[in-house]
């Protein structure tokens, strides 16, 4: 493997993750005593988030683990997190401190008990670990034939006993600290899911598997009271503690039945509460909130404050419950990334704060009649959006968003200000005779104007619409644009011209407005999908043999092929400049080409492959959504804080994993691939000098030589109108020294009046640039002088070169120096700038002295010399550049 290949991406770098928000595994709730607040934990895969209860707002997300996360549980200092056989603790919400090793199967159940955690594998095996020393303190282990551990809590005041539950259906109370079976409840014929203590001391809420809720009295072996579930079994169990007598029970279904303990009957029903299972539930302590998480991505708090005993929604945060199938960023500030589902819903993501996400909603023909029904029982429902197109120039006067629906002929439009379906359905007239044909919309695009909308169908037609009333206004070809399903459409950035492709293996070229054929072209393959870049004209074309093609929409030719991806491509993506097209397949790797060299520049794997991608349009994000998974990660762009040197790729490059964002390793871990990253890749450095041949300008700011020849000009504009005026004095006795800055008079110092006069000695003396130049004049070396030069402002260069004339206490020897100095620059071609600078202020100032002295006029013979040398060979080159120019612009005309 190339050492380049180990190091993973040079571009992209994990950030994190969006849209994720809870799984299967039932939350925690924790209390903060300092912060007076509650806390949610949820786990997302291999790690887990905590939110605040009191905004839902994400506060910490955990280090990865291994493995998925199969249970969490929290006491008052850490969270521990099983994943497969081994258990981790987490101190503050991130870091693992802790891990315990032991199990022989994968862990289950967790129970924080003092200073001390309660295990359960799948094999009924229990482990009590000393939370600090990580030993074991007891084992038990249960027949799994006879009594497999289900459910375990401890019964509140019951000093080290802990009661298990089975799915036999009995229960067994255990005291773990001399290790004795105290007690065995034989129990109600059907599998304990459920154990839960009540505010009451001594009685327990038991849920069963059949759908029953047992009250029953531990100490007395007594049931108080019995309720039946219709929805299937007990999924979580809670009991407010407010001051009313109301137990919730949730549901495989996602309802949540709430029951009142003192009349012992149902007293509300809370239906799809969630659209999947009931993970976990849980009241706050005497607060009338209740907390519910799901599989569906979903964490919702419910409050109970009306008399009809149902709780409303107060706070919710939720991501897709199904895996995305296109995301796009949404305006150019790249902050808001839409994103269609497999759950038929579009949602925006923001990068900045989740509490700037929307849902927009699920599709619906009748939307009045969905408002009604709800979205479960809406018999008009859309199925998914397969693809979109978006733009934000006129999303304050009408829809901005136009979807394609999977299967489905009509295409909607969504308004993204309203965070809802739009008014207009897209659906073509010509097929209202006959719906029973099997034709669905394709391809969409919006043009930048925001005023039309380019549909394309499975039938080969592209129509137009109007954005603001969805009339039609034409279509393209006289039948159909191509003879088989349209793949990809778009508009250019002027509204001039609109580009298709189809299943016959054809792309055309229409005119916008007038619906004219311009050019067709022929494909060496059928198009899967297409992308315009607008402000650069390049036209990617994804082939059905995993080939890219890019077409220049200013000559209509190809101009590159790219290939190597071992999969279909599902989606592309430009960066803003137009220089990389990022190209994501189904061989997992998500690759970068650079298209002035027409090279691979980056490449990486994923565990799952990326189903759509999109940079923002800023460039320091890019963002992509994968097969199985809910969420998008964000991948930061390294190219706009660091310096990354980009080469092709060798053709035998083998790609390293990525761990996708949200799921990378622990910050040791990233130090170490740091550290040898750099160490694999050296960094460029320049040398002073490329090319011999050609001139090298410096690098100083314009500021420092640019004006030279107008110091004079831009004295006399800055001089002062008047002269500067002096301070009143301190309003005490303090003496203080006249001055633009009043300062106070130091106690010693003169009273007697300075001259005014300059002293000519100190004029005399000669500077370290002067010296310097004597020194070269022997020895030829020039470089201090010029680097002494570079280093000084402006009006200090003048003061330098008045200050080489004999009148100035120069000397001729030390002006033909200067010159030799600047013939030294020309010869070396560098600093070319600088040198033309300093010789025409040096011109300026002492034309008359270098005439009046042949040895002056004999070295400034010899710089002139250098000088029309110098600029001939460049000359000569220009003309060669620009000859090869004009060349290559004719051959592409």
């Amino acid at each position: 493997m190339p050492a380049a290949g180990k190091r993973g991406s040079a571009i992209f770098s994990g950030f994190r993750a969006l849209g994720l928000y809870s799984n299967h595994v039932p939350h925690v709730l924790r209390f903060h005593k300092k912060h007076r607040e509650f806390y949610v934990v949820t786990a997302v895969g291999q790690c887990f988030h905590t939110f605040n209860v009191k905004k839902l707002g994400i506060v910490a997300v955990s280090n990865a683990l291994p493995g998925d996360i199969s249970c969490l549980s929290a006491d008052r200092m850490l969270v521990y997190a099983a994943h497969g056989k081994v258990i981790s603790a987490f101190a503050k919400n991130k870091e693992v401190v802790h891990t315990y090793e032991g199990h022989q199967a994968d862990v289950h159940l967790l129970l924080p008990f003092g200073d001390h955690l309660i295990s359960v594998d799948k094999e009924s095996a229990v482990i009590i670990w000393g939370v600090e020393s990580e030993d074991t303190y007891l084992q038990i282990s249960f027949d799994k034939s006879s009594f497999e551990v289900s459910a375990l809590m401890h019964p509140s005041t019951y000093l080290n006993k802990i009661l298990f539950g089975s799915s036999q259906g009995s229960l067994q109370l255990w005291n773990v600290k001399s290790n004795k079976l105290l007690f065995t409840f034989p129990g109600w014929a059907s599998a304990v899911t459920v154990l839960q203590q009540t505010p009451a001391v001594d009685v327990v809420g038991i849920g069963l598997a059949s759908g029953q809720i047992i009250i029953h009295n531990i100490k007395y072996d007594e049931t108080v009271m019995k309720f039946q579930q219709d929805w299937g079994p007990i999924t979580a169990l809670s009991f407010r503690t407010d001051g009313h007598p109301v137990m919730a029970a949730g549901s495989p279904v996602g309802h949540i039945g709430l029951w009142d303990l003192e009349e012992k009957k149902l007293v509300g029903q809370m239906r799809d509460a969630h659209s999947t299972a009931i993970a976990g539930l849980t009241f706050l302590h005497s607060e009338p909130l209740l907390i519910t998480n799901g599989a569906d991505n979903a964490i919702r708090v419910w409050i109970f404050d009306s008399a009809g005993g149902e709780g409303r929604l107060l706070r919710v945060r939720l991501g897709h419950s199904a895996p995305p199938t296109k995301i796009k960023h949404y305006d150019h500030s790249g902050q808001h990334i839409l994103s269609a589902s497999q759950d038929g819903t579009l949602q925006s993501f923001s990068t900045i704060h989740e509490r700037f996400n929307k849902s927009l909603g699920h599709g619906s023909l009748n939307k009045t009649k969905a408002k009604k029904k709800g979205v479960v029982y809406d018999t008009a429902k859309l199925p998914p959006i397969t693809t979109f197109a978006s733009e934000s120039a006129r999303q304050s006067n009408w829809d901005g968003i136009v979807a394609c629906h999977q299967g489905f002929l009509v295409t909607t439009t969504w308004n993204y200000q309203k965070g809802s379906m739009g008014v207009h359905k897209l659906e073509p007239e010509r097929f209202n005779k006959n719906r029973a044909l099997n034709v669905h919309a394709t391809a969409v695009d919006i043009s930048s104007c925001g005023n039309f909308v380019v549909i394309a169908l499975s039938s080969g037609h592209i129509d137009v619409y109007n954005m603001q009333s969805g009339l039609h206004r034409g279509q393209y070809g006289k039948n159909t644009a191509h003879s088989g399903p349209v793949r990809g459409v778009a508009i250019d950035a002027l509204n001039q011209l609109t580009i298709s492709t189809g299943a016959d293996k054809l792309l055309k070229i229409w005119k916008f407005k007038s619906k004219e054929l311009l050019h067709t072209d022929s494909l060496p393959a059928s198009p899967a999908s297409t992308l315009l870049h607008r402000e650069s004209g390049m036209f990617a074309i994804a082939l059905d043999d995993f080939t890219i093609s890019i077409l220049d929409l200013e000559t209509k030719r190809i101009v590159r092929r790219f290939s190597g991806q071992r999969g279909q491509v599902n989606d592309m993506t430009f960066s803003p400049d137009g220089r990389w097209l990022i190209i994501a397949s189904m061989d997992c790797t998500i690759r970068t080409w650079d298209l002035p060299s027409g090279s691979l520049v980056d490449c990486f794997l994923v565990d799952s492959a990326a189903v759509s991608i999109s940079i923002s349009p800023t460039g320091n994000f890019l963002a992509s959504s994968h097969i199985d998974c809910l969420g998008i990660y964000l991948w930061s762009n390294n190219t706009l804080c660091t310096l990354v040197s980009l080469r092709p790729l060798p053709a035998d490059y083998e790609p390293s994993v990525v761990m996708l964002p949200g799921t990378c390793p622990s910050k040791d871990d990233e130090e170490e691939d740091a550290d040898a990253e750099c160490l694999e890749m050296a960094e460029y450095v320049s040398p002073a000098q490329l090319n011999e041949q050609l001139v090298t300008l410096s690098l100083l700011p314009d500021s420092r030589w640019k004006n030279l020849l107008h110091l004079d000009i831009i004295k006399k504009r800055n001089k002062p109108k008047e002269p500067p005026k002096v301070p009143k004095a301190a309003p005490f006795f303090i003496p203080t020294v006249p001055g633009l800055v009043p300062q106070f008079a130091l106690p010693d110092m003169s009273s007697e009046e300075q001259s005014k006069v300059f002293s000519l000695g100190a004029m005399a003396q000669k500077s370290n640039f002067y010296l310097r130049l004597e020194e070269a004049f022997d020895s030829n070396h020039y470089e201090g002088p010029v680097q002494l030069l570079k280093e000084l402002g402006p009006s200090a260069i003048e003061t330098e070169l008045r200050s080489l004339a004999p009148d100035m206490g120069g000397d001729i020897r030390v002006m033909q120096s200067f010159l030799r100095m600047i013939g030294h620059m020309l010869l070396l071609k560098r600093d070319f700038d600088l040198a033309q600078a300093y010789l025409a202020l040096f011109l300026k100032l002492h034309l008359r002295l270098i005439a009046e002295h042949s040895v002056l006029m004999e070295e400034a013979g010899k710089v002139s010399e250098l000088l029309e040398e110098t600029w001939t060979s460049m000359q000569t080159i220009f003309n060669q550049s620009m000859c090869l120019l004009s060349y290559i612009k004719s051959a592409l005309l």
